[in-house]
């Protein structure tokens, strides 16, 4: 048979259960296992090291992503920090200039307090990237499309990069997931997500998964995840091994509305832009349509000022107005405050991250019902605009 189709991947990866037939992957609910000989161990010992369930999700990651080991944490940032955790003291890391609020926290104020210094690039400027390149340089950390104003990054050519200065490169996926884009397929060593976002879907669990392309970084990570614990719970697993069952139907449909939606904001009055990977004027498409294979459905637009985001948000009534997203449900997030709060405003000002910035993750909603109330809030914002304009 040929190789099956992400979508059917999803549901199927993990198998059916040998010994029984479930259809669903047993929930091992158990901290410690009894050993059989007192000279050699079963497969498991004990839940931080190993975890039948846990296992079964970080099998499932890795062949989705085409990778040889995955890893499940106790959430995305559990995820990076381990990640980051593969560096030495004396060493340097290069990371995308517009990166997660909590990446960048980490970077600044935890991976300093271990001597490794660290660069803040753009790197949608391979000519920037490379020339901040050091002897001492050992990772490459990009997210493409970037959180929140969706900057796209040519992995295949950062991964080239990386390697010709023997560096590793690091990509968090998580806007994009394995159903539209593989990292590692593109040169990547290691890919990010925050599963709790649209690999879990539903808003329920806290998650972050790793995947490693090569076993000898796979050996490496995993020494790292069963010495710093900071392992995914079995009940968590089993309820994220649920979400992905779904996530090609899910995701499909949401992207489908995201597109719908970034053009109707794109050519409303009241919003001054729209950053959308799917648009072709997007300055990063070639790249992204070469390397990925959707837009996905997280769209970020910019208002006038606080005032007008403020009133938008306030008048909204679908979507949940809340950090966090990739679920089942449409959320709105406020950058400034929310995903980036951790980012000092002058370099949120130097990202484009402004003061009327908003991230709009499309949920499963029917996309007209979006659109009219989406539409009844940028009208109070016209108003209040309007009605400031006859103040002056």
């Amino acid at each position: 048979m040929t190789t099956q189709k992400l979508e059917t991947q999803f549901i199927h990866a993990t198998g059916v259960d040998r010994e029984t037939g479930a259809v669903n992957v047993p929930l091992y609910l158990s901290s410690t296992y009894h050993q059989e000989s007192f000279d050699e161990f079963g497969p498991f010992d004990y839940s931080r090291s190993g975890n039948p369930t846990r296992l079964k999700l970080e099998e499932t990651i890795a062949k989705l992503e085409n990778g040889t080991r995955g890893f499940a944490f106790s959430s995305g940032m559990a995820a990076i920090s381990s990640a980051f955790m593969l560096l030495s003291a004396g060493d340097h890391v290069l990371v995308s200039k517009d990166v997660y609020g909590g990446t960048y926290r980490f970077v600044t104020e935890v991976l300093n307090k271990f001597q490794i210094d660290y660069t803040f690039v753009n790197m949608t400027d391979l000519s920037e990237m490379a020339e901040a390149i050091r002897p001492n340089t050992k990772v490459i950390y990009l997210e493409t499309p970037s959180n929140p104003v969706m900057n796209i990054t040519d992995i295949e050519i950062a991964a080239k990069l990386a390697k010709a200065n023997d560096c590793l490169t690091f990509v968090d996926n998580t806007f994009m997931t394995p159903l539209y884009q593989n990292p590692l397929d593109l040169g990547a060593d290691l890919v990010l997500h925050s599963a709790t976002k649209f690999l879990s879907g539903h808003s329920d669990i806290i998650a972050g998964l790793a995947v490693t392309k090569d076993a000898e970084l796979g050996t490496r990570l995993g020494f790292i995840q069963n010495t710093f614990g900071s392992v995914l719970g079995a009940q968590d697993a089993y309820t994220l091994i649920q979400g992905i069952k779904t996530l090609g139907a899910r995701l499909k449909q949401s992207s489908a509305s995201a597109r719908i939606i970034a053009d109707y904001l794109h050519s409303h009055p009241a919003i001054e832009e729209v950053y959308y990977p799917g648009f072709r004027f997007h300055p990063g498409y070639p790249i992204h349509e070469r390397q990925a294979t959707g837009a996905g459905a997280v769209l970020s637009f910019r208002l006038a000022d606080k005032e007008a985001a403020r009133t938008f948000v306030e008048s909204l009534q679908i979507p949940l107005f809340a950090v966090s997203l990739g679920a089942v449900e449409s959320i709105l997030s406020y950058p400034a405050t929310m995903s980036h709060a951790s980012m000092p405003k002058e370099e949120r000002d130097k990202r484009g991250i402004t003061d009327g910035l908003l991230r709009l993750s499309v949920g499963l909603e029917h996309t007209d019902d979006l659109l009219e109330d989406l539409e009844q809030a940028l009208q109070k914002v016209r108003q209040q605009t309007g009605n400031a304009s006859s103040l002056l």
